[in-house]
């Protein structure tokens, strides 16, 4: 649950800071919710506590700082740098050692992000901010840590 959560986060953060929307804003940190009565998870469960995502520019990328809670109610807290190169990138901070996540970018809204763990895909998020810039939908699809198939549409919006 850990890492699913930590996985949509840093896809949300990457398209934020790509998107047309986040370039007009000024160089201060931006944040994003999960709108957990809008988001569907399968398999479950539903995070009780919606996690926060607070996104800012670097040379080159962008840098993502999430704040979540896991399944078992604990703070969580992941930081991810990153570019849309489709390179892997660490996720510092996360549950499961060696998790990482490549971007590549779609268009000027939308970004794929390759979600892996030793080296072996978990998770693949499809991200896209809407038109008007004040939410994003995340759809995941893939096999979690305990290969089960994953089916998650998550929708954050603009804090």
């Amino acid at each position: 649950m850990q890492k699913r959560i930590a996985v949509v986060l840093v896809s949300l953060a990457a398209l934020l800071a790509a998107s047309p929307t986040a370039r007009t804003q000024s160089a201060d940190p931006w944040t994003w919710k999960v709108n957990l009565a809008r988001s569907t998870y399968s398999p479950g469960p539903m995070p009780t506590v919606a996690g926060t995502v607070k996104m800012e520019p670097v040379a080159g990328g962008f840098k993502t700082t999430i704040d979540a809670t896991n399944a078992q109610g604990q703070p969580t807290h992941t930081e991810t740098v990153g570019k849309f190169d489709s390179k892997d990138y660490p996720v510092t901070g996360a549950q499961t050692p060696n998790t990482t996540a490549a971007y590549k970018r779609v268009n000027g809204r939308t970004f794929v992000v390759m979600g892996e763990v030793d080296g072996k895909p978990t998770v693949t998020t499809r991200v896209a901010v809407s038109a008007d810039g004040k939410s994003l939908t995340a759809t995941q699809t893939g096999k979690n840590d305990r290969g089960e198939n994953v089916n998650n549409v998550i929708v954050a919006e603009k804090q």
